[in-house]
């Protein structure tokens, strides 16, 4: 686990607190596509959702995560596994909810290290979550870039530095440009790993999905287009 150097010149190990918004269930994954049906998409966000807060739950890593979101359902969902809700009251967009956990967390901890990561990671695996985390120790500022190398699936900031998150399209340009140190890193695919088409869906499947996305997957494969 990365560390961090206290005032008398110990080391102690970082642990993270990870901020995740997601967006009403309703108006999500709206550019899966055929063979995922319109009523199956809400569903299929709580999966993907519910199998990404249970393996950040499971890092050793992660002291606690926030879930931003004013979704009824999803809050009563991920509270009940491990997850603190925080309401989305800035209500205007992702990176605006991402400033608002982070708040939320600061106010009751204010060095704590916070970690901004996407809630659409199906197939996310603690132990590689916890050599992003490790690999991300080492900066003040660190990012994880997506799998199809332009977005950004995690944004870090460490004890005492804000997070300053530019998500959404081409966010791997924008935080490089914030000054945050990409990690090069091999052998993390499940956290690169993000699903927006049915394309993305299908390369999680094949690294492994988490139980609740699975059964959505066979269920929206099997469904009528």
């Amino acid at each position: 686990m990365g560390a961090m150097r206290t005032d008398d010149g110990r080391t102690t190990p970082l642990a993270w607190t990870l901020v995740i918004p997601l967006k009403p269930l309703a108006r999500a994954k709206s550019r899966l596509a055929e063979p995922v049906t319109a009523p199956l998409r809400p569903s299929l966000a709580l999966a993907f959702a519910q199998d990404t807060v249970a393996a950040v739950a499971a890092c050793p890593a992660v002291r606690d995560v926030v879930v931003v979101t004013d979704d009824e359902l999803a809050g009563r969902e991920l509270t009940a596994l491990g997850a603190r809700i925080v309401r989305d009251e800035p209500a205007t967009g992702l990176n605006a909810a991402l400033r608002h956990g982070e708040r939320a967390v600061r106010s009751l901890r204010p060095h704590a290290a916070v970690a901004a990561l996407n809630a659409d990671l199906p197939a996310l695996r603690p132990a590689e979550l916890t050599a992003v985390l490790d690999a991300a120790a080492q900066f003040p500022r660190a990012f994880l870039a997506d799998a199809a190398g332009i977005g950004t699936t995690l944004l870090s900031a460490g004890p005492g530095t804000e997070l300053a998150p530019a998500f959404g399209g081409a966010s791997r340009a924008r935080h490089t440009a914030s000054g945050a140190v990409e990690l090069a890193l091999s052998g993390v695919d499940s956290v690169r790993q993000d699903v927006d088409t049915w394309a993305d869906l299908q390369a999680a499947h094949r690294l492994g999905l988490g139980p609740r996305s699975a059964e959505m997957f066979r269920r929206s494969a099997e469904s009528p287009a």
